[in-house]
Formats: structure tokens, C-alpha cells, sequence
């Protein structure tokens, strides 16, 4: 059966990008529709992306706060849980988030429609679910369909002893040893949960130095504290391939140029993700995605065909929910000629590690390449009373004045809480303000915020002497 339906806007794919885009133009009054080709709604971030992967984190520092708590107690350690315990609580949460958009698509007379999306011409969707095809067509269509994991070269996934990040969900142990290839955001937090669970891990990645977008200090800090958790970091190394022995039990042997050679009983190969523009015939929409499966676009989030947009992962960095979220909103509003603000330059990256970070603004080694004279000013956890009673003797906020003017330049921070505690410097940055508004402002006392107050006066000492 074929069924013809025509919308002002149409939005490929579900995920924070799309579901925002769609949201604002029925809010403009448009007839809308959402294509999602996954049973859950939600996108890579619901359903095996941000929800999933957060989730098992708290899950995980759970566990270790109550084991911790029961040692200091002196009572005997309980086995931890199973790996089916902690995905349980991982697939309630993908359900609950799943439904929590759907709800709002609904609230809003978005129309829902599920199946795989092509283009059939740049005006024109083919829409595949069983048995049923349906076109639609659309004034303007936003492309958000988010990425994929890229595959391992030469060698296949098999869910059970080569994974990517995906894979992690369909995992039925807690392996004893594990690889990490890849020391990106993704392969860090993995690595540090799986360490936290007692796995031995390895990282191993071809750069010198991972995460290099981030302050030096704070990365070292991440390492340094991922070492103590018997993290084993191989840098600068290349993998030359890898192996499955012949078992049983079956194990990974991966090869490295160095010579080196490791055996895991788990590899988890993450090293970047693709866009997910492979399937949708882009074509035959007069567009073109590059090697990596991303589009290009303008500062209004159009394509080369003007009335198809594109946002979220799929249009590269930042590659953020939040971003991805405020892209869709404004390409929406960019779509219908209505009047908006670009999106701030100053947006927080949160990194859910463990421990987790967090930065906005500039870095140390930007502003030295750009010779900008500033001066720095830290504050540990261990010297602020909410430390303390967290017992995060390790965590660390770092705060980068302006040397002449003291204007707040960027924040810094690692430690418990580092995602939420961002936002205040991101408020300071974005509004303009600097090191006099953190000595004179009073934070509520003990919490973590007090770390504002120690890091200015920290720079407020350096800067007189």
C-alpha cells in the first residue's frame, strides 16, 4: 500500500537535533512530522549513545560508593552485581527517556512515523515499515540522523569478543580483561567504568596525548587517576590488526607495529563514529556526504540544496546532545524566516569519566598560541569543605583570568559534580563578567561552588604580586 502525505517541515530521525527541530516548528504553527526507523524514540542518544552510557556510569559509581561504604564499616564485601543487573538498569531508563519524547512529539501534533527514510527527490521521502511504503513530502526537511560507530578495519564485530560502543549493551559478563582502542571521549569513559568494576583495562591509541581539544593539566590529572584504578595507557601505539584465537574460551589478540602484543577476553574498538547518511539515497537530493558520512553546511544549518538543513552529529563537531538540541531548534527557525539568536560560542563540554570533566571557554595552550596574557587560579576539592565530606581528595577547578582586563576567559574543572559545577563559569563567560564577580559573590557553604571563590582569589593573588 502507498500513502502520500505532505508536512511544512520533516525531520529524518529522532535524537535531540530532530526532536527539538520539530518541536519549535509546530510551535510555529507547522504541519510536522518525525521519521524514526528505531522501536525506541529518542535517537543514538536514548537509545545506545548519552542515556545508556550515563546511566551505566551511576550505576557503576553506585556500586563502588556501597562497597567502599560497607569496607569502611568493616563489614564483608557482597559480589557486585551481574552485568544483566546493570544493563536492567540501563534499559529502564532508555524506556523512560524514549517515552518522555514521544510524549513530547505527541503534546505537540508532531506526527510520528516509523520505518527507513530515502530520498526519492529533494522535496520527496520514501518511507519503509514492513509491508508499507509511504512517501512524504515536505517544504523543508532536516536531516538528523546522528552516527554510527566506525567499524574496525579488516575485522567484523561480533558482540561478544571484538565490540564497538554500541556493543557494550548487549554484553551478558563483566570481562576480566579488556582493550580499549581508541583514547576518545567515548573509549575514556568506557575504560574508566569497566576499571572502577575491577576489569584490567588497556588503552591503547596512536596519538601521544588523547583528548587534546581539553586543558593539558586536566587531562593529566584524568590519566594520572585512571593509572591508580590499574589502568594500563599504550601511547603513542598503532594497532597492526587483530586476531581471534581459537579458544575456547575465545580471546582477542591484538598486534601493535611496536611488536607489542596483547590477549583480552574483550576488545572495544572505538575510534570515532560515522554519520549515519549511508541509506538515505542522498543522491537523489542532489547531496553528498563526506568520507566520513557527514554533510556540510552554513551558519544556518543549510545543506547545498537550501531548503534541506542538517544538525546534531551528523554535521560533525561539536557533537554534543546539548549542541545538537540548540542546532535543530535554530535550523527550524532558520527554515521559516524567523528571527533568532546564533548559538552561544561559550557551551560547556562535560566528559562522563571517572572521574568526570568538564571545560568552557578557552584553554591554556590557546591562549598561549594566541598570546593572550591571562593568569590562572585553582582550587582542590580537598582544601573545600563538600570535598571533603564527598572524601574527592583529587578533584581539581581551574579558572583563566584576562592578566590586564580579569575578564573570565575559561573554566576548567575534573572531580565529582565537574558537569554541573561548569555552568556557573559558563554563566560568568557568557554574560561577560570576570574575576570581580567571584570576590564578592557568596556561595551557598559547603558546596562545591566555594571552589569559585578559592580559585579567584587564588588569580586575585597572583595578578598583585
Amino acid at each position: 500500500m502507498t500513502i502520500t502525505k505532505e508536512f511544512d517541515f520533516l525531520c529524518i530521525g529522532s535524537g535531540p537535533a530532530g526532536q527539538r527541530a520539530a518541536v519549535q516548528a509546530a510551535k510555529l504553527g507547522f504541519r510536522v512530522a518525525v521519521i524514526e526507523k528505531r522501536v525506541a524514540i529518542g535517537g543514538t542518544c536514548v537509545v545506545s549513545g548519552t542515556i545508556p552510557s550515563k546511566t551505566f556510569r551511576e550505576a557503576v559509581l553506585s556500586l563502588k560508593a556501597s562497597q567502599q561504604k560497607r569496607d569502611a564499616l568493616g563489614f564483608q564485601s557482597v559480589s557486585p552485581p551481574s552485568m544483566g543487573e546493570l544493563l536492567d538498569k540501563v534499559g529502564h531508563m532508555v524506556g523512560l527517556e524514549s517515552q518522555i519524547v514521544e510524549n513530547q512529539l505527541g503534546r505537540n501534533n508532531i506526527t510520528l512515523i516509523r520505518g527507513d527514510a530515502f530520498f526519492k527527490d529533494p522535496h520527496t521521502i520514501e518511507v519503509r515499515s514492513g509491508v508499507d511504503t509511504i512517501f512524504l513530502r515536505a517544504t523543508h526537511i532536516l536531516i538528523a540522523v546522528g552516527t554510527i560507530p566506525a567499524p574496525p578495519p579488516g575485522i567484523c564485530t561480533d558482540g561478544q569478543v571484538i565490540i564497538d560502543s554500541d556493543g557494550i549493551l548487549q554484553l551478558s559478563h563483566i570481562p576480566r580483561t579488556m582493550v580499549v582502542i581508541g583514547a576518545g571521549v567515548i573509549g575514556l569513559e568506557y575504560a574508566s567504568m569497566f576499571a572502577a568494576l575491577g576489569t584490567e583495562v588497556t588503552v591503547i591509541d596512536q596519538r601521544e596525548r588523547p583528548l587534546e581539544f581539553l586543558d593539558h593539566e586536566i587531562v593529566d590529572e584524568l590519566i594520572h587517576q585512571m593509572r591508580n584504578q590499574n589502568v594500563i595507557f599504550r601511547l603513542p601505539e598503532t594497532v597492526e590488526r587483530l586476531d581471534l584465537s581459537p579458544g575456547p574460551p575465545q580471546r582477542v589478540i591484538i598486534q601493535l607495529e611496536s611488536g607489542k602484543r596483547h590477549v583480552s577476553e574483550l576488545a572495544l574498538f572505538s575510534v570515532g563514529r560515522l554519520g549515519a547518511t549511508g541509506t538515505l539515497r542522498l543522491e537523489s537530493a542532489g547531496l553528498e556526504a563526506d568520507s566520513r558520512g557527514r554533510l556540510k553546511v552554513d551558519a544556518e544549518f543549510r545543506t547545498a540544496v537550501s531548503h534541506i538543513f542538517a544538525a546534531g552529529d551528523v554535521i560533525g563537531y561539536p557533537a554534543l546532545a546539548a549542541t545538537s538540541s540548540e542546532q535543530g531548534r535554530l535550523a527550524a527557525c532558520f527554515a521559516f524566516g524567523r528571527p533568532v539568536e546564533p548559538m552561544p560560542s561559550h557551551y560547556a563540554i562535560g566528559i562522563y569519566a571517572i572521574p568526570e570533566i568538564s571545560m568552557v571557554g578557552k584553554t591554556e595552550q590557546t591562549l598561549t598560541k594566541d598570546r593572550i596574557p591571562y593568569e590562572v587560579g585553582l582550587a582542590r576539592y580537598r582544601e573545600i569543605a563538600r570535598g571533603v565530606i564527598l572524601g574527592d581528595n583529587s578533584g581539581l577547578l581551574k579558572m583563566l583570568f584576562h592578566r590586564e582586563t580579569h575578564q573570565l576567559l575559561g573554566v576548567h574543572a575534573i572531580g565529582t559534580g565537574a558537569t554541573e559545577l561548569i555552568h556557573i563559569g559558563q554563566a560568568v563567560l557568557g554574560l561577560g563578567g570576570g574575576l570581580s564577580y567571584f570576590l564578592t559573590t557568596v556561595f551557598n557553604y559547603p558546596t562545591l561552588a566555594e571552589c569559585y571563590k578559592v580559585a579567584a582569589l587564588d588569580a586575585y593573588n597572583k595578578i598583585c604580586n
